[in-house]
Formats: structure tokens, sequence, C-alpha cells
């Protein structure tokens, strides 16, 4: 449905989206990462349409964005991190006035109902704009960009400001969509993406560092041995005994405790499998084992190894020569103040 094939912006000298591909199939949930000035925004402002290229392509539906904006643009419901909405309307008047703006051909008011059902605004159908709440407008702003029916949804920090219960609803609500309708959902909650999303882009520095499906995400982060171990026992001198094992790189108490035994986080070094060597180490000293658990490491973990990683990495690539920018008729002045 979406295919995004070497695309680069540059400004300058500075890239913002540095010669990225990838591609989100008809039906799927993806989460869109990356730290503040990663080139998240700007990929998703090219792929709508709001902001051209350097160089690449980006295609919705099989249509360039660039070559047929308008048959792309029909395939794509966009909320911005900021929706798009006119204060002084009242719900009804803004959602009538986006149907004549994206030149909709749907029964106009089933259609609108219909949407106003999904996200659950019908109760504010009358009112100005103005006087909704953060979580209300949201919900007209996720409506305008439904309005069509559109193929393709993009959703720029639909929950930044909502609170606890908010969140939830929307994140229902995506997930909702995303039985009908391929999303990109972009955020900084990443729980959020989690609990909704199939799978996972990281963006960092302009490129994709990271495109895995949810579930396998960790499987980019290959020094993740971490584990969560009960232990019967004297709690010093089973902590002193946890930190000078071989194999184990960090050892530490966590706070959790039941009966004569205390739980420890425990991680060990890179390709190595701790836990036989523990079980024997332990029988041997008398102290019963009687709780061990995988953690794994969450996204937010992962998010931040894998940004970490590749700004070291950057740091030691060869820095890209400087490219110089002529304006027309600057090089004859040049060349005459040379010859000066």
């Amino acid at each position: 449905m979406i295919e995004i094939n070497n695309l680069v912006k540059r400004y300058g000298n500075k890239f913002a989206v540095d010669d990225i591909s990838f591609s989100v199939n008809e039906g799927e949930i993806v989460g869109f990462l990356g730290p503040n000035g990663a080139g998240k925004s700007t990929t998703m402002n090219i792929l709508t349409g709001y902001l051209s290229c350097t160089s690449g392509t980006a295609k919705v539906g099989g249509f360039d964005v660039l070559e047929n904006p308008l048959e792309a643009k029909k395939l794509i419901g966009f909320l911005p991190e900021q929706p798009p909405l006119y204060l002084d309307m009242t719900v009804e008047e803004y959602l009538n006035f986006v149907y004549d703006l994206k030149n909709c051909k749907l029964n106009r008011y089933k259609h609108i109902k219909e949407i106003c059902e999904v996200v659950k605004i019908n109760d504010v159908f009358k009112r100005l704009i103005r006087n909704l709440s953060k979580g209300y407008r949201q919900r007209v702003g996720i409506a305008q960009a439904l309005i069509g029916n559109p193929k393709v949804i993009i959703f720029d920090e639909p929950t930044v400001g909502l609170d606890p219960k908010q969140i939830i609803e929307i994140r229902n609500l995506i997930r909702t969509l995303g039985n009908d309708h391929t999303v990109i959902l972009s955020t900084h909650i990443l729980p959020e993406v989690q609990a909704v999303c199939d799978r996972i882009l990281i963006i960092n520095s302009g490129k994709i560092i990271a495109d895995e499906k949810t579930e396998n995400i960790t499987r980019v982060v290959e020094d993740n041995r971490r584990y969560k171990v009960k232990i019967c026992g004297p709690q010093r001198e089973v902590l002193d005994m946890l930190k000078n094992k071989d194999g184990i790189v960090y050892a530490e108490v966590m706070g959790e405790r039941e009966n004569d035994s205390f739980t420890y986080m425990v991680e060990s070094a890179p390709g190595i499998d701790i836990r036989k060597n523990l079980f024997f180490t332990l029988a041997e000293r008398n102290w019963p084992l009687v709780g061990l658990e995988s953690m794994g490491m969450d996204l937010e973990d992962i998010f931040i190894k894998l940004v970490d990683r590749n700004n070291i990495a950057d740091t030691s690539r060869k820095k890209r020569a400087p490219v110089d920018f002529v304006l027309p008729g600057e090089a004859d002045d040049e060349s005459k103040n040379k010859q000066e």
C-alpha cells in the first residue's frame, strides 16, 4: 500500500531524511518512532504531499505522491500533531466543510454519521470546536482524516496532551481502524506502540535503524539477557555472589521480598546463558532458587539503546564533504574577486 524508495530530503548540507526505503502492507498498523529531529514528520509530510523530496520516490496505492498528487491524496487521511481545526465552526459545519473540500462522493449524511459514531463525537456534533476539550478536538481531527474512507490513515502524535482515559480510548479506536485501513502511527509514547502496532520502524538522524514486527523487536538488540531471579538466602551474600559470578555483568536487588526470598535482577554477558550454572552454584550453597523469569527489554530500553548505538556510529563515520551551493551569477562575481 505504501512504498518509499531511496527517499532523501536535504536542507543545504543537512539531511533531514537520508536515503530511506520501506514499505507498509495493506491492513498493517505500523509504529513510526524516533527522537526529535530524526526525520519522522519530514517523512510523513512528504508521504502526504505537504513537502517535496530532494530525491527518491514515495508511492501510495501505486501512485507517486509527486507525479500523481491528487490520486495519491485521495487514498490518505492525515492527522498532524496539531489538528487542522477551525475553532469558529461547529463540529457539524467543519466535517461538512472537509467533506466538500475532499470532493467526497459518498452519501453525505450517512457517511458523516458513521464517522461520528466510530470516533464517539455524536454528543458534541452541534457544539463549537473552540469550546471542546483537548480529547474531543483530537477526535474531531481523527474524524476529518476518516472522511472519504481513505485506505491509509497517518497519525502524528494523536494522544499528546490527553488524560489516561482518553489515551486508552484513542488507542482502542486506532486498533479498530486497523481492521479496515492501513495505519501509520508516530508517537513518543512507546507503550502505545506496543499496545497497538503490528510492526515498528525506528528512524534516527534521517536513517531507518530498525524495522521489525512488534513481538520480535528485541531481536534487533543482540545483547539483551536480563532475568528476574528469586532466591532464598542472605541478601548481601547472595548479591555479592551474583556480582562476582562469571558471565554476569550486572546484578541488583529489586526490593521484592516473600518470606525468606529476595528478588534480584541479573544481566548476563552477550552470548552467555547463565541459568544452568547459576542453578548449580545456588544448590552448592543451599540457597534455593524459587523463581527465574526472563525480563527481556521493554520498547523504551530498546529505543534508547538503538538510538545511542546509532549516534556513536555516526560520530565515527567519515563526515560528508560539504556541498557548496552557488546562486546564478555568484560564480562570476567570485571569479572577478579572485582576479582582483
